[in-house]
């Protein structure tokens, strides 16, 4: 038979007979490819911008999830391809052997790489056609948007999906036609069982990989809600895995080495197999280990973010917006009796109870703070270092809280929306303040105790005079002349609360609108429940990425502790076969196969525990930087999410350590 005619043959015989190692990567592509398409339809399904409110917020991250799993899948699926490149290099040393030139073996490797990706393409595509609709409603259903929207088969995505998978693809065959082509037939024939030279300067890499995760670490724990927490976080992701893979390199290697050197430890069968076994491969050791570390963590940080932020995405709503709508007027314009008969009209016309109703004054002022005094703000000074003041009086706090609480002259009641501040007394432009009680809650002024960064201060003094004295102390520091103006530049907000459900709402919160900006003093307006639906469909559209993330990364961890168990089950087999020949029992190769199993096994699960402990000082500053400040929820799921992923972490390496048997067996 001619040999062209041959070769596709030769390929689909390749990828059945090599199904051990093919199918998990064909798997892998499939699930790839899906998630892929996934976004792509989702994306160019017409109906979910022109018929959906706010759906721009889910369009937008979803846009950037899809590049970002882009980005991820390319070195993914290299890693993958390369293990099985690397499987087959003695078959194709065997080939050149019988008589196959290189071109011969490079048709062949691209009749396998196509073959491949049609299976892949195809069945990635196709599965997502049937799933895409599920996941479509998912994405919905976090968003708070309407579920009436039809999904849409597009062309398009199959399109751009098959575009992409054709240059990852091409870039593999590239690869593996540049590593066969500068191979002889006789380094094809033993590439596979050729061992790893000990890696020089253990001692540098060590100590390198220290001070690198040292650092990542130092800048995770120390983080701050600021204006630098998300830089913080990626230069944190980088320093840790830089040291991940330092320190895998090289402590790994110390301990083998130090392993070794034990005389009575090392020459016992089921040491000395699994400890030369090692050492035979260091390096490719130290990848897969730190791979499996750094993947495990992102497995379970992913997973901590994406539960925590779904159960406490009202409570970040609610914080940025606790009335259902509110508006503001000029100092004094709404009195409060106007406005409480307006409330009962409404409640009786629509059957509905409004929880709060709020009208205060207020007057807020932009200062710099220096320890416990309140400063003219500098052009110099950093946004960070700036607070905004609010005055409130005796009198609106105690409706606002229902209290009855007494001041004297020069008393206040300080509320820090941030951390507690614990001072005595103040200074605001100079104005020596008492500090009667340092207060836990005034609504609708929220208190995070994580949120440094965008920290507010409410000051509740006597009465409007003693407001006053502040006023003018602040306008004699900035320079105003017209005093009197400026007492009377004051606020008033007026804020209400209904009981119900948001769909319920609607009407009343219409009509009240209306009856708000009719109202004399009258500057603005704002719909808590609509910015409230516009905040759950951002993060619901985050909560989604989050969810399939999750699943690629876990994809990611599976398949690199597959191939790991895999090429050292075939590298360590004629080594067994040895070790059973001179008298090595069946029982014993078992115990040496658990000895190494669970050393592999506990290194990166302990680095991704160590990681994620790190990690969560700096996960919840970043929860609060998107308004969740609830700590113990956080605590709560990082616990049950690292029990849940050592449990399914070990049915997987028991698994893939099956695998592992059978192969040397």
């Amino acid at each position: 038979m001619n040999k062209w005619k041959l070769l596709p043959h030769m390929a689909l015989r390749g990828v059945v007979q090599n199904g051990r190692e093919y199918y998990p990567y064909i798997a892998a592509g499939i699930f790839s490819v899906f998630t892929f398409f996934t976004f792509t339809s989702i994306i160019y399904n017409e109906g979910l911008i022109k018929e959906l409110p706010r759906a721009a917020y889910a369009w937008m991250l979803l846009e950037i999830g899809r590049v970002l799993l882009g980005i991820i899948l390319v070195p993914f699926l290299f890693y993958a391809n390369n293990f099985l490149i690397k499987r087959r290099t003695r078959e194709f040393g065997l080939y050149s052997i019988l008589g196959l030139e290189k071109r011969h073996i490079g048709m062949l490797l691209f009749f396998e790489t196509l073959v491949i990706y049609l299976i892949v393409v195809i069945g990635g595509v196709v599965l997502g056609s049937v799933l895409s609709k599920l996941l479509f409603l998912l994405l919905l259903k976090v968003s708070g948007l309407p579920l009436n929207v039809k999904f849409v088969f597009t062309w398009q995505a199959v399109k751009y999906t098959a575009t992409l998978f054709v240059v990852i693809f091409l870039i593999n065959l590239v690869y593996a036609l540049f590593q066969i082509g500068r191979s002889k037939p006789v380094e094809l024939l033993s590439g596979s069982k050729k061992g790893e030279k000990q890696p020089r300067w253990i001692a540098v890499y060590g100590i390198l990989g220290l001070v690198t995760l040292g650092i990542g670490y130092k800048i995770s724990i120390f983080s701050e809600v600021n204006s630098m927490i998300f830089t913080d976080f990626f230069l944190a992701v980088f320093l840790v895995v830089a040291g991940t893979y330092l320190l895998f390199t090289s402590g790994s290697v110390m301990l083998l080495r130090m392993l070794k050197g034990r005389k009575r430890f090392y020459y016992k069968p089921q040491n000395f197999v699994t400890i030369s076994g090692m050492l035979y491969r260091m390096k490719k050791n130290a990848a897969s280990l730190s791979n499996i570390c750094i993947f495990s963590t992102m497995v379970v940080i992913t997973l901590i973010c994406t539960i925590t932020l779904y159960h406490g995405l009202d409570g970040i709503a609610l914080y940025e917006y606790p009335y259902d709508v509110w508006a503001e007027y000029g100092a004094g314009d709404i009195k409060y009796e106007d406005a409480a008969a307006k409330i009962r009209e409404l409640e009786e016309k629509y059957d509905m109870k409004a929880l709060r109703m709020d009208v205060y004054d207020y007057m807020i002022f932009s200062c710099l703070k220096n320890g416990s005094q309140f400063e003219r703000k500098q052009q110099t000074s950093k946004f960070e270092d700036t607070y905004g003041i609010y005055f409130l009086t005796l009198e609106d706090y105690n409706r606002l809280e229902k209290e009855d609480k007494m001041l004297d002259d020069h008393q206040i009641l300080l509320l820090s929306t941030g951390e507690d501040v614990g001072f005595e007394s103040i200074g605001f432009m100079g104005v020596n303040l008492s500090v009667a009680e340092e207060l836990k809650h005034i609504y609708p002024f929220p208190k995070s105790g994580k949120n440094n960064f965008g920290t507010d201060f409410v000051i509740v003094v006597k009465d409007e005079t003693a407001r006053d004295v502040c006023a003018e102390a602040f306008a004699k520091e900035n320079g105003i002349t017209e005093v009197d103006a400026f007492l009377d530049s004051g606020y008033q907000s007026m804020g209400v609360v209904l009981e119900g459900k948001d769909e319920a709402k609607q009407d009343f919160v219409k009509e009240l609108s209306v009856w708000m900006q009719g109202q004399e003093g009258f500057t603005g307006i704002g719909n808590g429940l609509e910015e409230r639906a516009d905040t759950r469909a951002m993060y619901g559209g985050l909560l989604f990425i989050g969810i399939l993330f999750g699943l690629i990364f876990f994809m990611c961890l599976l398949l690199i502790m597959y191939y790991k168990q895999i090429s050292e089950g075939y590298e360590d087999q004629n080594s067994f076969a040895i070790m059973q020949k001179v008298g090595m029992s069946d029982k014993e190769i078992k115990g040496t196969i658990r000895r190494q199993i669970l050393l592999v096994f506990l290194l990166p699960l302990v680095g991704a525990l160590l990681h994620t402990s790190a990690g969560m000082f700096m996960v919840d500053n970043l929860m609060a930087a998107l308004g969740l400040f609830d700590g113990k929820l956080i605590i709560l799921w990082t616990v049950l999410v690292s029990l849940v992923f050592i449990f399914v972490y070990g049915i997987s390496y028991a698994m893939t350590a099956k695998t592992y048997y059978k192969i040397v067996k």
